[in-house]
């Protein structure tokens, strides 16, 4: 009866904890592409190449492996015995025995032990759900800061163009005796600088040109082609839904959850090492007949039948100083699984309040760029043109507000880029997609 009950205790807690390993690693980090289909391309190349992502896979399949290993009994026990001079009974001689035996460790040992196994296993489903979705974000933060520079070499190429026709007027100038060769040789400068910042880019695009090859697992020396910022898709920030669904959703957050559980398990288990441990067993012993003479002459009346037996044992768990020590260190592992999830909430409520400020304040920048500086900037620039053309004003004039417009185009590049980023950087905040969109 008791094997009968231990043995569907264990079958019922396997069923619980397929469920619950399954759930977690069903939840793999969903993620936003805002209609990009070349960014959703690499991120399902980097989730499917990427070593990282690869090890915490395997690492959460061996994980999985080890719950049937937990909720295993023991090896059950063979022995035979052979005697040398086998002690005569009243049936005859006992020449050998065998024996078999099993022990069964106290009611619900094996079903913490696989409770534990499946806690950790979650936890490296947690761990691999994370990994995704920071690879996701180093991809989206690397694909967006190319799309940013791509655009600067685009701007800085047209502004070279600009400062070309500059020179050339400029020379025209100088040739009819209206300017002076120092304006030539100014505008000229310009071009130089501008020509040494386009350098600088195209070093900086190709680092992250590296870096983002390496995420998809390619040769680091892969050409990127050019990527276009693309559309900026209009974000409500709700705070409190966001905060909310990182609690839910985080990687972190539902991970030390798991740890919580695995640690009350825990406890549990350290706590039944003071009930001991049972054996049951059966033995078979061959006896032959008897050949002495009164054997002989009268033989019993079982002469010669085999015995056999049953054994029933229980460990003595005498050892009391080091079980409560095992229990003092699952206390302790316990309350710090629960510091460790009051953490992770706390840095749920820390992202979410820093990223949404930065999304807020990024959203106000755009909008004075857009609406302002740059119609400023353009317009000022217009105005000093054609007070150039008329010798009104000279060449300092002209490249201050050519100057102005170039940070003005550069900025708002920027500014793009970095609310993309930080849009990436909300969704790894709460640990779905953001803004949300259809899959």
């Amino acid at each position: 009866m008791s094997i009968m009950r231990i043995m569907a205790a264990a079958l019922a807690v396997a069923v619980a904890e397929s469920t619950i390993v399954a759930g977690a690693a069903a939840q793999s980090s969903s993620y936003s592409t805002n209609g990009d289909t070349r960014l959703a391309a690499l991120i399902g190349e980097a989730l499917e190449a990427n070593p990282r992502v690869r090890q915490a896979f395997l690492e959460h399949q061996a994980a999985q492996s080890r719950i049937p290993q937990a909720g295993t009994l023991p090896n059950p026990t063979l022995s035979l015995t052979q005697h040398v001079r086998g002690p005569e009974t009243r049936v005859g001689p006992q020449m050998s025995s065998v024996s078999l035996s099993q022990a069964f460790p106290w009611f619900g040992t094996l079903a913490d032990r696989r409770r534990i196994a499946a806690a950790e296993s979650a936890i490296q489903a947690e761990s691999y759900a994370e990994q995704r979705a920071e690879t996701i974000r180093q991809v989206k933060l690397a694909y967006y800061d190319l799309a940013y520079l791509d655009e600067a070499l685009r701007i800085t190429g047209e502004e070279e163009q600009l400062l070309l026709h500059y020179e050339t007027l400029a020379q025209a100038r100088y040739s009819q005796g209206f300017g002076q060769q120092q304006e030539v040789v100014r505008l000229q400068a310009e071009v130089t600088q501008v020509l040494n910042r386009r350098q600088q880019l195209l070093r900086q695009r190709a680092d992250l040109e590296a870096i983002l090859n390496i995420l998809v697992n390619r040769p680091v020396d892969v050409t990127v082609a050019t990527i276009g910022i693309g559309t900026r898709p209009a974000v409500p920030i709700d705070d409190e839904r966001m905060h909310a669904t990182g609690l839910g959703e985080r990687p972190e957050v539902r991970a030390a959850r798991r740890r919580i559980e695995g640690g009350e398990h825990a406890l549990r288990l350290a706590r039944r090492r003071y009930r001991p441990d049972l054996t049951v067993g059966v033995a078979w012993g061959n006896v032959l007949a008897r050949r002495d003479d009164p054997g002989v002459a009268a033989p019993p009346l079982d002469n010669g039948q085999d015995q056999f037996s049953l054994t029933f044992g229980a460990s003595i768990p005498v050892f009391r100083p080091s079980y409560d020590a095992g229990v003092q260190e699952a206390g302790a592992r316990l309350a710090a699984a629960n510091e460790a999830y009051r953490d992770a909430v706390n840095g749920v409520a820390l992202a979410v309040r820093s990223t949404a400020f930065g999304l807020r304040t990024i959203e106000g920048q755009l909008a004075l760029f857009e609406r302002a500086l740059l119609p400023q900037a353009e317009q000022a620039l217009s105005t000093t043109e054609e007070a150039y053309s008329a010798g009104v004003t000279g060449v300092l004039e002209l490249l201050d507000s050519e100057d102005v417009l170039l940070d003005v185009r550069l900025g708002l590049a920027r500014l793009r880029a970095d609310y993309m980023k930080a849009l990436a950087d909300m969704e790894r905040a709460i640990g779905s997609a953001f803004p949300e969109e259809d899959s």
